[in-house]
Order: structure tokens, then C-alpha cells, then sequence
């Protein structure tokens, strides 16, 4: 895709009726060897949440629509359709009754209806992380398994806002044949249309046989909606969207109505169409064509069913009984399509039919007309897009310790005392958070009503996960199990933390030590590496005693909690601690109220005021000095780094590793985008700035606070839209290696104003930077002075990076924002974006909802080791290990869960360290899942998946000490050989959504994956 865009002008001359292409013209004899072969796909686009919220369009439309399927259908059986959210669907299967359910199921069966893609949601390809795609979709998969045992083949996504090649390898590792795109730049269809490059085998750029490749099937037009399918004129494919008809509540905007197909107008009206379906067809390489025929909630009344069908038949007939038209139509489902087509081939369903392109690389940025990037909805709600993922790291803890838990009560024959019924939580979690996927969701693009729906739900989901982790921890930290008892009504650990409403900061746990006797703590490392690493917890007074398990007291650095810039809490203060947890595992911890303890240190605060508030104060809790603040750079530093700050911003300005003489410029800086004062403005969806953004305007120089002490050292600068937290963690390992930083980020009294925060290096970085796609792989992108600014913008999931033949400086983020790099040595994040109007895509509101947010970030300088020049080739490239385990890190936190006080006393409680042996440090546990049974989905079977995704890394980095036994064993592990005390009575390897099984392995085998592979398998642990 990278030569296509260096090819490209990014023009946009008139084309004609097909405004952004060209004529299309074709010889009348061109199908007398080879009749064309129209596929009429009747379908109905349903976003569960755009401007109603999902329950509301249930309600409204989609259940009419699949009411009136099972009856319309059934009249002709050769009438099709095509269905793909499952959200939906299972809803409606839950209401409706036994005959319903055994007419649709008939239909399914019998091929009229198609489910395309079978996801929970037809999922956003920019924003979503890997995980949560890939969860969405086993569950649609596994609902249509265990309701209808079908297995969807064609992967259907008219409406993600551009698209990403991870979908391409997911829907590839679920067995799925064939995909279809469509909303892909204007400029980039027609150069597409031009050379007959529609369909393509698309391969992952790291494939270097075709393994990864999928057949896809890209739509050449505007839109999906009727006038955009049947061919290049808009105004002619109008008048066969029946529901149109005069009379109707909609009609055409390009003055020509629709007319009923009669004996009297049949051939004419069938010779009109065949023309626009002949014209369409010399836009691809097969002579078998795809007529989308659907839009947005559409065939809700049954008049709709009979106006499309009734006309179109006759269409059809006539159409069919004539030889010279050399032509055969029918309607069809998107299966029968691309099964036609490979029979014209003579190759098997999913080969690459004869000489038809193979093309890497993804589709963003998308733009639908002239200049209007849809750029803006990378960073839309950032608030949401930051819960989001932290619920998924929630889920992925529950489902690892619940499928954990659940093994070791069945293998101590305790099953019937632990709380298997949890698994409720987990699937309704799990739906919770693959709803969020959906295209108008985790993408910032719904009304604000519907926003607090879908935030009210993750809110419950996060709650329930945290009840899941709290009573699977219980259990595995008993050191007796025969004194476990499982109370609904009292947990037996507290939360970590809690949000009062849904759109709420999170407020952590205070812990509330007593001189009586000790408070202990259980500390969920959600990794499946080791981690070493600084923890801080809340305790409510300054003598503190931190103990091991085994009794040996740890150092503890005693910090205060702020109120304001200058303003200490005199009852709540911060204990940090490091400590060394095992992979996935449970480590237990003893705090006590203690006066002598000569292992806790308070921290050094230093307040640098410009010239207000200075006097010194002697009633703080916590040691805290004061002075005016001048414009020397000052510095913090730890056993691994030094990091300069502006003595007049209080802003990060340079970075110098201690292995390396050089210090590296990283500067901070924030600008503000204004949108343009012409109709078009941004919104939630378009990004259209005024020009190059401006410099943030100080009202007054901030208050700058520097922490230092033995654990960590941080440099806090309060601005009046925004916080800066910047910390270093001076332990040994990942932890150590890269720079923590906060933004906390508050535009609510802006009008029409993006806040950006920009990284200005002196690495010599051209114009080429890379962002991740999903969490998932590496994209290497190039600015382009042809594009406008909002078109060199890109989504950014987990990571963003810049290097030269020296120095690698990578963002990492735990949210996803929107990013680019303007100029050489650059990065810049879209933070949050306040817009006070619609931006004309459906939507009908501005984004003027916006919350304070936390956007939470690491920035890692890595060196090139010398021996190792660039080894990226320039459509590859790959984080090193250190980067891949500071993603681990800040994507999932350690949960601190204190248990609470017991009238009886605690128990004794050890260390739940499950690993029998050390992962490779290049596999990632993606997710440990316990799989349904086939009668109860509220109830868990014997069965879990468990999901392993190989990293691929760049080795081309000098060698830090990561903290933690650093392996790999070329993708080889022996299952059996993971889980302490329990025994693998089943490994069966299986496709990814859990539908295809391959024959079960002896236990004892050993498995192999590629780099970047994922694997999924069948397990049964006890």
C-alpha cells in the first residue's frame, strides 16, 4: 500500500456520473462467450448504538426486520439475505419462540440466509486492540455454534471507518474464505478500479510464502446504499431501490423516482439496470458480479420486503429469459458470490483465482469525499477509549484466574464449594466489551445518550470482573484449601479501585492500617512473565511496615497525595514499594502500623512556584521544600536514566540513557488545533483543522512539583487544561527502562479545540514513522506533503515509533489516540477533542460531552547495537523485547487487592505461582478461556481455550536487563509442562474462534508457532 500512496496524486477531478472515477464503456459482445452472473445480495446494515441505543433499535427496527425475515423468506425460497451481528440476532433468538427460531434455523440451513462474518458486532478496525477483536468474534462464533452449529464462511464490513490488515489475519485464522471492504479512500478505489485490482489476495507483510493470504473483495463506490451499488450512476441505481416508490417516506435525491416493473416497462427497465450491472462488472477481472442491495435498518416493514423482492424477480426473469442479453441473475447471498466466482476459476473457495493481485499493507486514513479525512475519530471520546481497555485487561485477568481457579477446585475435588456461576460475569463482560467494538462505539461516534448506555454497561462488566478476580484469588491463595468458604455477601478481598458512575476517574482503595495487627495484600501480576517492579498503594498514616510472605521487610517510599498543585492530604499518603511477582500469579503481602521501621523513606518534594505561594510550611505531614522557579533545566534521574526538564514549563526536554554518552532531545510540547471557520467543520468522525496548530497560550507558568526518592522520582506540571506527570522507576528491569507519563487532560470550557501533545527530537527520522495496527503489528507509514495535514494522521493502539541508525524512540500508549509525525524528529498525539458541531455523517451532534481524562503513556529510548544497522525493510518492522514487555506492563497494571478485615482472623495465605516452567519470552498468553457448554452458556464446560500469539521482535537493539529470565525456545513449548498441579487431559489444536478442530495431540507434545503466529487450542485442565 505504500507504493500505491507514493504512486497517487490524491486528486479529485469531476468523473463524470461516477463522480470520483471515470466513464466506464464496454463492448455489447462482450459476454456472448461468458454470461455475465449477477448476484443481488438483499442485506440490512444494523449499528447495535448510533443514534439510539442499542435496546432502542431493537425495539424500533431490528426485531421487525427479523420478524418479517422468517416470514418474507419463507414465500420463495429463491429469495436470500445476509445477517452479520450477532449482538442482534442473539436478542432476538432470546425473545422469540420455538416455531421462530425452527423457521429461521430452516432458512439458515437451507441457504437463504446467509450469517456473513459472525462477530458480536461488526468491529472498528482502527481503535480495537487484538484481544478484544478476537473475543468478539469467538463469541458470535460460539453463539452460532451452540444455537444454529453453522459456521460463517464470508466476512462482511460495509462501515468500519477504513480498514486493518489484522482483520484480514484474524478472519484468515477463523477459517473464513472470503472478506469484503468498503469504505477505503476515494482516490485509492479508483486507482484500484483502474487497473481491475478490486478483488485481491490481501497477505500480511511479514508473510514471505502466502500462507496469510485472504481473497478480498473490495466495493468500488461512495456508499453501500442502493445508489451506490448497482453501478457508476447514482441516478439510475436510485430507481431500483424500491423502497423508494412514490409515496414512501424517502425518495431520490437526484429527482428520478422509481417506477413498479410491470409487463409494459420490464424490458426497458431490465435493459437500463443490465447496463449499470455491465458497466460495474468491467471494474473487476471475473465475469461474475456482486449487487449489494441493502442500507442502514432497512426491510423493518413487510411492504419493504414485497416492494424489493416482488420487483426485482421480475427484473430478473425477464432478464434471464433472454438469450441475446447473455445474462443470468438471481438473488444470492455473499457466499454464493464468491462461490461462483471461484468456480469460474476452477479453484477451491478462498485460492487466489488465476493471476489476481496480492497486496499487503491496511486502508486508514479513510476519506469519503474532497479533503474529508475521517482522522478525528481516532481520538473521540478518549475517556471511553482508555475504560475500554482497561476492562479488557480485566477480562483477560478473570478469564486466565477463573479458568485457573476453576482447574484446581476440580482437581482438589472441591468444584462444588467455589463459585463456578462467576462464569455469568464473564460472559456478560464479554459481551459488554465486544458491543463496545462496534464501528460507532469505541470510536467516539454515537449520540450521548448512547455513550452513557454503553458506558453504564462496561461499568457493570468492570465490576463483575473485579468480583470474579476477587473470588478466584481468594481461592488460590489459601494456604489450607479445607478452610476455604465462599460467602456471595462477603468478599473476602477489597477492590483495587472504584468509579463512582461510569464516567468517573477511578478513586484507589484505601487501606487502613492498625496498630492491632497486620492488613495483608494480594498483588495480581496479570503477565506471564515475571515482574519486578514499583507497586503504590494508599495507606492512611506515615508509619509503614512493608513485609514479604516470608517476613523480610521491603523498602517502602512514603510519598503524599495532592489535592491541589500545592496542597497535601493530611490522612492519605502514598506507599510504594518494589516487588518481584511470579507470571500470572498471586503474591502475598503484609503491611503493618509500625514507628521504627528504618526501611520506609519519605520523599524529597520540591514545589518550584513562580513567585506566588512560596513561604515555606511547617505543618505538612511530609517533608516539602519550596522555592521560585527559574529558567535552568533541572533533572531527575535513576540507576538507568536522566531525564532534563524546562525550568520555566516544567516540560520534559531530554532523555540521556546511562549506557550512552549522548543525551537525546526529547522536548514536550502542547498545541492547540482550532477547525476551519468555512460549512465543513470537525466533529466526532472528521478532523479538519484550520491550518498547523498553535502553541498552547500559558496563561501563567505552572505550578512544577519534583518528587525524588530511593524507588521513584517524578516531576508533576499543572497547566490550566492540562497535567503533566512524568516518572521514572528506578528498579532494576523493564520497569527501570522507560519514562512513566500521565497526561491528565480536562478541555471541557474550550469551543471547537483539539489539544495535541507534540515530541520534538533530534532523531533524523525523514518522513518515515511507524504506528501499530491493533495492538497487534507494525505499519510503517510516510508523511506526505500531498496530503493534507488531517491525511498523514493514523490510528495508534498500543504504540508509535521514530528512529534513526542511532536511537529508536517508541511511544507507548494504554489508550488509543490518533497520531503523526509532521515533521522530521517529531511525534504528535491527538489528546482530546472538544467540537461544538455535527460534521454531516448521520451522527447530529458535536463531541461536548468530554470528561476529564487520563491518558496514560511510557516513552522508551532504545540504542542500536552496532553490528545492527536498520534491519526494517520498508514494509516490515517489529518492536524489540524490551518494547514488547513496557506494552505488557502499561497496558496491564498490577491489581493491589487488600483482603478485608476478618472478626475471625485471616487464614494463612501463600503465593499462587501457577507456571510449572518459564514461558518464552517472546509468546504472549493472549487469553486462557473457559469455553461454554453446549447446553447451559451460563455455564462453564471442562474445556478452555487457551490463546498464544509468538511476538516477532527487532534484535537489533543494544541488550538491557529486562528483569526477568529472558528465553526463547524458536516458538517450541510444551503444554503439559505449563501449569503446576494440574494435569492436560486434552490439547487439541483448533482454528481461532474455536468452530474447526484438528485431530488432539498427546499431551505431552510439543507445539510450534511462527513468528506473529496465533494458535489457539482446545485444553482440558484438572
Amino acid at each position: 500500500m505504500l507504493d500505491v500512496y507514493s504512486l497517487l496524486k490524491f486528486d479529485n477531478p469531476d468523473g463524470g456520473v461516477w463522480k470520483q472515477g471515470f466513464d466506464i464503456t464496454y463492448e455489447p459482445d462482450e459476454w456472448e462467450t461468458e454470461p455475465l452472473q449477477v448476484f443481488v445480495v438483499p442485506h440490512s446494515h444494523n449499528d447495535p448504538g448510533w443514534v439510539k441505543t442499542f435496546d432502542k433499535y431493537f425495539t424500533d427496527q431490528t426485531q421487525h426486520i427479523l420478524n418479517n425475515m422468517v416470514v418474507k423468506l419463507a414465500e420463495d425460497p429463491r429469495r436470500k439475505f445476509i445477517w452479520s451481528e450477532i449482538s442482534f440476532f442473539s436478542k432476538w433468538w432470546e425473545t422469540a419462540d420455538v416455531y421462530k427460531q425452527e423457521a429461521m434455523r430452516k432458512l439458515i440451513l437451507g441457504g437463504q440466509l446467509e450469517i456473513v462474518t459472525g462477530g458480536w458486532v461488526m468491529t472498528d478496525e482502527a481503535n480495537a486492540h487484538y484481544f478484544a477483536m478476537i473475543d468478539q468474534l469467538i463469541e458470535g462464533h460460539q453463539w452460532l455454534e451452540r444455537n444454529l452449529g453453522i459456521i460463517p464462511q464470508s466476512g462482511w464490513a460495509v462501515d468500519p471507518f477504513g480498514h486493518s490488515a489484522t482483520m484480514a489475519y484474524l478472519l484468515k485464522k477463523a477459517n473464513l474464505t472470503s472478506m469484503l471492504i468498503q469504505r477505503v479512500h476515494y482516490s485509492i478505489k479508483k486507482h484500484f478500479a483502474s487497473t481491475r485490482s478490486l478483488e485481491f489476495m490481501w497477505r500480511q507483510a511479514w508473510d514471505t510464502g502466502s500462507s496469510t493470504d485472504m481473497f478480498c473483495h473490495m466495493m468500488p463506490f461512495y456508499s453501500y446504499d442502493v445508489p451506490h451499488t448497482c453501478g457508476p450512476d447514482p441516478k439510475i441505481c436510485c430507481q431500483f431501490d424500491f423502497k423508494r416508490l412514490p409515496g414512501g417516506r424517502i425518495n431520490c435525491p437526484w429527482k428520478v423516482p422509481p417506477k413498479s416493473v410491470v409487463e409494459a416497462n420490464v424490458a426497458e427497465r431490465a435493459q437500463l439496470l443490465l447496463d449499470q450491472y455491465r458497466k460495474k462488472s468491467k471494474l473487476y477481472r471475473s465475469k461474475v458480479l456482486l449487487v449489494p442491495l441493502g442500507d442502514d435498518f432497512r426491510y423493518d416493514k413487510a411492504l419493504e420486503w414485497d416492494q424489493q423482492y416482488t420487483n426485482y424477480q421480475k427484473l430478473f426473469d425477464y432478464m434471464n429469459s433472454q438469450p441475446e442479453l447473455h445474462v443470468q441473475a438471481q438473488f444470492g447471498t455473499l457466499t454464493d458470490y464468491f462461490n461462483a466466482l471461484y468456480k469460474a476459476y476452477g479453484v477451491p473457495p478462498g485460492s487466489r483465482p488465476g493471476d489476481f493481485p496480492v497486496l499487503s499493507g491496511d486502508f486508514f486514513a479513510y476519506a469519503d469525499r474532497e479533503d474529508h479525512y475521517w482522522t478525528g475519530y481516532y481520538t473521540s471520546r478518549p475517556f471511553y477509549k482508555s475504560l475500554d481497555r482497561v476492562i479488557e485487561s480485566h477480562l483477560r485477568g478473570a478469564e486466565i484466574l477463573y479458568s485457573l481457579a476453576v482447574a484446581n477446585a476440580r482437581h482438589a475435588g472441591m468444584e462444588g464449594r467455589y463459585p463456578v456461576t462467576d462464569y455469568a460475569l464473564l460472559v456478560d463482560a464479554r459481551r459488554s466489551v465486544g458491543l463496545f467494538q462496534h464501528h460507532d462505539a469505541i470510536t467516539g461516534t454515537a449520540k450521548e445518550n448512547v455513550v452513557i448506555d454503553y458506558g453504564t454497561k462496561l461499568l457493570r462488566a468492570l465490576i463483575g470482573l473485579k468480583r470474579v478476580i476477587i473470588n478466584a484469588a481468594h481461592f488460590l491463595v489459601m494456604k489450607n484449601k479445607e478452610f476455604y468458604r465462599f460467602y456471595q455477601t462477603e468478599p473476602f478481598l477489597d477492590t483495587d479501585d472504584r468509579r463512582a458512575t461510569q464516567d468517573s476517574l477511578p478513586q484507589r482503595t484505601l487501606i487502613e492500617l492498625d496498630p492491632a495487627g497486620p492488613r495483608y495484600l494480594v498483588l495480581f501480576n496479570p503477565i506471564e512473565q515475571e515482574r519486578l517492579c514499583a507497586v503504590t498503594v494508599l495507606v492512611n498514616t506515615v508509619r509503614v511496615r512493608v513485609l514479604t510472605e516470608d517476613g523480610q521487610t521491603l523498602p517502602v517510599q512514603l510519598s503524599a497525595q495532592w489535592s491541589s498543585a500545592t496542597q497535601m492530604s493530611a490522612e492519605v499518603f502514598e506507599a510504594t514499594f518494589m516487588v518481584r511477582l511470579p507470571p500470572l500469579g498471586l503474591a502475598v503481602f503484609h503491611l503493618y502500623d509500625s514507628a521504627d521501621s528504618h526501611m520506609t523513606i519519605r520523599s524529597d518534594t520540591l514545589l518550584r512556584l513562580s513567585g506566588h505561594g512560596v513561604a515555606a510550611r511547617a505543618l505538612d505531614p511530609l517533608p516539602v521544600r519550596s522555592q521560585p522557579a527559574d529558567s535552568q533545566t533541572f533533572y531527575i534521574s535513576s540507576q538507568t536514566l536522566t531525564l532534563g526538564f524546562s525550568g520555566t514549563t516544567g516540560l520534559l526536554e531530554s532523555i540521556r540513557r546511562k549506557d550512552d554518552p549522548q543525551e537525546v532531545k526529547v522536548q514536550m510540547q502542547f498545541m492547540i488545533y482550532g477547525t476551519r471557520p468555512s460549512k465543513d467543520k470537525s466533529g466526532a468522525y472528521l478532523f479538519l483543522p484550520d491550518g498547523k496548530p498553535k502553541p498552547y497560550n500559558l496563561k501563567e507558568l505552572p505550578a512544577v512539583r519534583v518528587v525524588e526518592g530511593p524507588l521513584f522520582s517524578e516531576v508533576v506540571a499543572q497547566y490550566q487544561h492540562f497535567e503533566q506527570t512524568v516518572r521514572i522507576h528506578n528498579v532494576p528491569g523493564v520497569d527501570g527502562l522507560s519514562v512513566d507519563i500521565t497526561i491528565m487532560v480536562d478541555i471541557r470550557d474550550q469551543t471547537n479545540k483539539e489539544l495535541a501533545m507534540r515530541l520534538v527530537t533530534n532523531i533524523q527520522n525523514g518522513d518515515v514513522f511507524y504506528t501499530d495496527l491493533n495492538s497487534f503489528q507494525i505499519q510503517p507509514r510516510r508523511f506526505y506533503q500531498k496530503l493534507p495535514l488531517q491525511g498523514n494522521f493514523y490510528p495508534m493502539s498500543s504504540q508509535a515509533y521514530i528512529q534513526d541508525s542511532h536511537h529508536r524512540l517508541t511511544l507507548h500508549t494504554a489508550q488509543s489516540l490518533g497520531i503523526s509525525s509532521l515533521e522530521s524528529g517529531q511525534l504528535e498525539v491527538i489528546m482530546d477533542r472538544r467540537l461544538m458541531q455535527d460534521d454531516n455523517r448521520g451522527l447530529g451532534q458535536g463531541l461536548k460531552d468530554n470528561k476529564k481524562t487520563a491518558n496514560r503513556f511510557r516513552l522508551l529510548l532504545e540504542k542500536r547495537s552496532m553490528g545492527n544497522m536498520m534491519i526494517d525493510s520498508g514494509t516490515t518492522s517489529f518492536p524489540s523485547m524490551v518494547s514488547h514487555a513496557t506494552s505488557a506492563l502499561l497496558n496491564h497494571e498490577v491489581l493491589a487487592l487488600p483482603v478485608l478485615p476478618k472478626r475471625r482472623g485471616v487464614p494463612p495465605l501463600q503465593t499462587f505461582a501457577p507456571l510449572k516452567s518459564v514461558l518464552p519470552c517472546d509468546i504472549h498468553l493472549l487469553n486462557l478461556r473457559s469455553i461454554q457448554t453446549q447446553k447451559d452458556p451460563q455455564f462453564p464446560s471442562p474445556h478452555t481455550a487457551l490463546i498464544l500469539h509468538r511476538l516477532a521482535m527487532d534484535c537489533g537493539f543494544e541488550g538491557q536487563n529486562l528483569g526477568f529470565n529472558c528465553t526463547t525456545t524458536r516458538g517450541q513449548i510444551i503444554v503439559s509442562d505449563l501449569f503446576k498441579n494440574l494435569d492436560l487431559q486434552l490439547l487439541q489444536p483448533m482454528s481461532l474462534t474455536l468452530m474447526h478442530s484438528s485431530t488432539p495431540l498427546a499431551n505431552d507434545s510439543t507445539i510450534s508457532l511462527d513468528p506473529m503466529e496465533i494458535s489457539a487450542f482446545k485444553l482440558k485442565l484438572r
